[in-house]
């Protein structure tokens, strides 16, 4: 609900620190000083008030200064892969579902089992994903934690549910809402983009790379990085997903041979 004080979000029902947890990692991709965030003006147990943001028409100017800037809050970095923001100790979420911390020094390890396998569990037990696609990802995810696609970028300040839905357009550029911040790799913020469209995504990703370019191959790793957001909305939105999710983890089984 949006007024003259901001935009509020309530929730009866909300788990333990779930606002508070949107607010430290909006807090935190702030003091990156990269691509602005929605300002918080009061938290509390069951509601936050977030200023209201009128938005626009977006443009591929604004989408490049949007790459460039993105890359500036990811490269103010995190503490480990999976590490929430800095100086929250409570729950992370990823819209509803608990988001699980981690505190790895490899990327794989982290992906794997804390931002895959977790929903993977969730999207077999309600039948969203076939017993086969299942097992793909499983493979996918013994190779990720072996560390195959590991290098030596150090864990980025991602957004981490960086759909379009959460990226408004406002005239003085974009503002990014309801974070699932941690440490993570920079290539899935981008990837999590590309999976659900964005305007002007090529432009987006040109400002990017001018800014902080991307290693050689990162457009066919998009599907590895695409297993985490896909793994969320197959476990609680339906076999379609659940059969991207298959179609993301046969993508890296491909690259790994």
């Amino acid at each position: 609900m949006s007024n003259s004080h901001g935009y509020i979000k309530r929730r009866l029902d909300a788990p333990n620190s779930f606002f508070e947890a949107e607010a430290a990692g909006l807090a935190w991709l702030a003091a990156a000083n990269g691509v602005r965030v929605v300002s918080v003006l009061d938290v509390a147990a069951r509601h936050i008030v977030v200023e209201h943001i009128t938005q626009v028409q977006p443009t591929a100017d604004a989408a490049r200064r949007f790459g460039g800037a993105l890359a500036v809050t990811h490269a103010a970095g995190a503490a480990a892969f999976g590490a929430p923001p800095d100086g929250y100790k409570g729950p992370l979420y990823i819209g509803n579902r608990t988001l699980p911390s981690a505190y790895e020094t490899s990327w794989g390890r982290f992906y794997a089992a804390a931002r895959v396998l977790p929903y993977l569990k969730i999207a077999e037990a309600v039948g969203n994903i076939s017993e086969a696609g299942a097992q793909v990802v499983r493979q996918a995810c013994e190779i990720l934690a072996s560390g195959a696609f590991d290098d030596d970028e150090a864990p980025a300040r991602l957004h981490g549910d960086l759909w379009h839905g959460n990226v408004l357009w406002a005239a003085d550029g974009v503002v990014l809402i309801d974070p699932a911040a941690h440490g993570g790799h920079r290539e899935t913020d981008l990837a999590m983009l590309a999976l659900f469209g964005c305007p002007h995504l090529d432009a987006v990703f040109d400002g990017y790379d001018a800014q902080a370019p991307l290693r050689a191959g990162w457009r066919q790793r998009l599907p590895m990085h695409q297993l985490h957001p896909l793994a969320v909305h197959a476990a609680g939105y339906g076999p379609s997903f659940g059969a991207n999710l298959h179609t993301a983890a046969q993508a890296v089984l491909d690259l790994a041979s």
